[in-house]
């Protein structure tokens, strides 16, 4: 019997910890458990789960483009910060411990001008992260949406500096 989803997250927590980028990225579709292991994994370790899409979309309303494009790593600090119940300007290099990241999509819009894997791996840098990532992996390739669709990424295995665990679905 396959270890569960979120068993699979915990142990790779501790494993992350020796790492240079704190990145864990939980790989697969809609629908393949990443959600409901996330909210395991908080409900565990009282590590904040974030909504990235409604968190971000909220806070940059107001923003003209450019600016969202400018401030996005900012707010995804501060997001944070007051998640964990640091101070909302606090660095996210001044703070420590885990966050979990849910519905990331709005990461990859175009308009945002973001490499949203290198964004990522920059934010577990000082802080253990674990992302619901809304994909899959083919041929040792991270691949987010299909090729013709303009959010399209995909990432050499090599490229990645951090733990993937892959849903039942997600390889």
């Amino acid at each position: 019997m396959a270890e569960p989803l979120a068993d699979q997250v915990l142990r790779k927590i501790d494993e992350a910890r020796e790492l240079y980028h704190r990145l864990i990225l939980m790989v697969g579709p809609a629908g393949s458990g990443k959600t409901t292991a996330l909210q395991e994994v908080s409900a565990f370790t009282s590590a904040p789960l974030i909504n990235v899409n409604l968190e971000l979309s909220c806070r940059m309303l107001d923003l003209t483009e450019r600016k969202r494009a400018l401030q996005l790593r900012r707010i995804l600090d501060e997001i944070a910060g007051a998640a964990t119940g640091d101070l909302p300007t606090a660095p996210i290099a001044a703070q420590a411990g885990l966050v979990l990241l849910d519905n990331i999509e709005i990461l990859f819009d175009v308009h945002l001008k973001q490499d949203p894997l290198r964004l990522l791996q920059g934010f577990s840098r000082n802080k253990t992260v674990v992302v619901a990532w809304p994909g899959r992996v083919l041929n040792e390739t991270l691949i987010y949406a299909e090729p013709d669709h303009p959010e399209y990424r995909r990432y050499l295995r090599e490229d990645l500096a951090g733990i993937i665990i892959l849903t039942p679905e997600g390889g």
